[in-house]
């Protein structure tokens, strides 16, 4: 995220179907809408409140517009950490806006629900550069249209490092 911008932290609901974009000369983005919902509890009437709802566009690009694509449904609790920017556009009722959200993470809010991660990685990007490494690291676009899953930890953790990372933490 750049300096000058306006990054936020959105707590809310998917809104909409998840719709994943993606052509031969279009870089691969994900958009669905979001609703969040100012709540407060009312100890007078001893009940939570709902306040007004803002409606936000949340995209995604590159490689994490298909996992989130393959993730979120309409419905699902998220949380959605970007900047904010505002859309403008021309309808048959005159000039619109829509407040977006470029997102740079999005993740199930786990107050309300579990979860299983599942690490992925472009099989491209393996067999490119052969160490693992994200092909945006190497220069090349990244390619998320063969995802792999990772099942085993080892394959994420050097083996010098495993016993230390399953150990006890001190003191704990």
């Amino acid at each position: 995220m750049s300096t000058h911008s306006l990054d936020l932290t959105l707590v809310g609901w998917v809104g909409s179907e998840v719709r994943h974009f993606h052509g031969p000369d279009t870089t691969p983005f994900t958009s669905f809408r979001m609703a969040s919902t100012r709540r407060w509890f009312d100890r007078a009437a001893g009940a939570w409140r709902d306040g007004r709802t803002e409606w936000f566009t949340v995209k995604i690009w590159r490689s994490g517009a298909l996992n989130v694509a393959q993730s979120l449904r309409k419905g699902d609790p998220v949380v959605v950490h970007g900047r904010l920017s505002t859309e403008e556009w021309q309808s048959d009722d005159g000039p619109r806006t829509s407040l977006v959200v470029e997102a740079a993470a999005v993740g199930h809010d786990l107050t309300f629900g579990t979860s299983r991660f599942a690490r992925t990685v472009s099989a491209a990007s393996l067999d490119a550069t052969g160490d693992g490494q994200d092909a945006d690291e190497v220069g090349a676009p990244a390619d998320v249209s063969g995802l792999v899953e990772l099942r085993d930890d080892e394959q994420l953790v050097p083996a010098e490092h495993v016993e230390d990372a399953l150990a006890p933490a001190v003191g704990g």
